[in-house]
């Protein structure tokens, strides 16, 4: 309940009759509430980094020759399509060389195979010893194994052809091209990242009496999953202020508190569809956390004298007596949450608090009768 009173400094008309000037009537205005508890939202702000799901280092896995960068930083690429392409014309003979390799190999395990099953009968006959058909035996079972070999160096071959042509291993942007064509590259570079952005993870510090639940000692992973669940949708806010139109989730706490900081490590998972939000964008998550049962004042009605912060009581006489309060922000710049220092009941000086004077009286009989 606010109730505005108007207080008269007075005139003294006897002084000004006999001449002398006395300063005009002037009133100051005075606004009044009684402290009642309610509940309220406090956004709870931290701040984040946000960071592609799936971001992605790509580094050659052979040596050679950069011939062609087929994307540009910046640009969305799908997953599989072309990022970077190696000069491949050695792994090409390399290629052949293993082919030409395997065929002669064939060739080999053939005859071995004639001579097996040559002797073989001959065997079965009594023209060969069984030294011989031994000897050929072994000679087909080598040549099999130079054929696998073969088989394998081929397969080798092929796959490092591949890793000529470089592929994006996910949907998502470029970033910084740090090689140029004609770079001599090998699997020790950098060639750049790509930052798979449908979705991006937003990465803060929560202090742990926030979520002191979630950490006390015996809260197994379903606890804790459950409580992740119970949070409210989260914000992000861009450093200049402007609210990212998507909603995110709180998906990951860490276990474990950060001994230096008394904190622990989260995550918000924001959908990215239209790809706005980029891997390194720092920001805002907000987290609107239920406050019940609070004393909520306004702000005006605190003053800070030194490392004290008073509010004005309206006692039983109508005059003002300074207490001393400790309070939280409420988060919508315009209230405080009481800690302590105020009853639910008691009024105070809101509007005009800066004003009061000790022992002044703010509240005369008419406006105390008109709030009844």
């Amino acid at each position: 309940m606010i109730a505005t009173v108007l207080i008269p400094c007075g005139i003294l008309f006897g002084l000004s009759a006999c001449g002398i000037d006395m300063p005009k009537e002037t009133k100051t205005s005075f606004e009044t509430m009684t402290v009642e508890k309610q509940d309220i939202i406090v956004p709870v702000k931290f701040s984040a980094r946000l960071k592609g799901q799936a971001d992605v280092t790509i580094t050659p896995q052979v040596s050679g020759q950069l011939m062609q960068i087929c994307v540009s930083e910046g640009q969305q690429v799908r997953k599989g399509q072309t990022l970077f392409s190696i000069d491949s014309r050695n792994a090409q003979l390399d290629l052949e060389a293993a082919q030409a390799n395997l065929q002669a190999a064939l060739a080999s395990e053939n005859s071995a195979k004639l001579e097996y099953e040559s002797n073989k009968n001959l065997f079965e006959k009594n023209i060969v010893s069984r030294y011989m058909l031994d000897n050929s035996e072994n000679s087909y079972k080598r040549a099999q194994a130079s054929v696998a070999q073969a088989r394998a160096s081929v397969d080798r071959a092929r796959v490092t052809l591949g890793f000529c042509t470089i592929t994006s291993p996910v949907s998502g942007v470029i970033g910084e091209i740090l090689v140029r064509t004609g770079d001599q590259v090998s699997p020790a570079s950098r060639l750049t990242i790509v930052s798979g952005n449908i979705n991006m993870d937003a990465e803060f510090s929560v202090t742990e009496a926030l979520i002191e639940a979630s950490v006390s000692a015996g809260v197994t992973k379903e606890d804790k999953a459950k409580y992740m669940e119970d949070l409210p949708d989260v914000t992000f806010v861009m450093k200049n202020g402007t609210e990212y139109p998507h909603k995110g989730r709180i998906t990951s706490l860490t276990g474990v508190v950060d001994a230096a900081t008394g904190s622990l490590g989260a995550k918000a998972s924001f959908p990215n569809p239209d790809g706005h939000l980029f891997s390194g964008i720092q920001g805002t998550v907000v987290l609107p956390l239920a406050q019940k049962d609070v004393m909520v004042i306004p702000q005006v009605a605190v003053l800070r004298l030194q490392d004290k912060s008073l509010v004005y009581k309206v006692q039983a006489d109508s005059t003002a007596t300074a207490v001393v309060v400790t309070y939280t922000d409420a988060g919508n710049g315009r209230d405080f949450i009481v800690t302590s220092g105020l009853n639910v009941g008691d009024r105070i000086v809101t509007v005009g608090a800066n004003n009061v004077q000790e022992g002044e009286q703010v509240l005369f009989p008419k406006e105390v009768n008109s709030e009844k």
